[in-house]
């Protein structure tokens, strides 16, 4: 997640955003694995899991239309699975 211009002008109410946010994913049945304020190109990072891919979106619509970040999504996948994948490559 990377700060918008109206994100970073209520910086002091960040924290209560993120608290609110992590309480309204777990409500929608997320889990929230690791939540870390970086350095470098992006803001936070936040890792967790989600019942299905609709949730995640319904989610990430709505944190992103209060203005105060965006976000970029990734799926990531386990090493074990990832070679269960390759397995099934022709």
């Amino acid at each position: 997640m990377k700060f918008t211009d109206e994100g970073v002008k209520d910086i002091k109410g960040a924290p209560q955003r993120i608290e609110h946010s992590i309480t309204s994913f777990e409500k929608m049945g997320g889990k929230v694995l690791g939540f870390y304020v970086v350095t470098g190109e992006y803001d936070y990072i936040a890792i967790g899991e989600c019942p299905s891919d609709e949730v995640f979106v319904t989610f990430a619509l709505g944190v992103s239309a209060g203005g105060n970040i965006k976000t970029t999504t990734i799926q990531a996948f386990l090493k074990e699975e990832f070679a269960d994948i390759v397995k099934r490559l022709p």
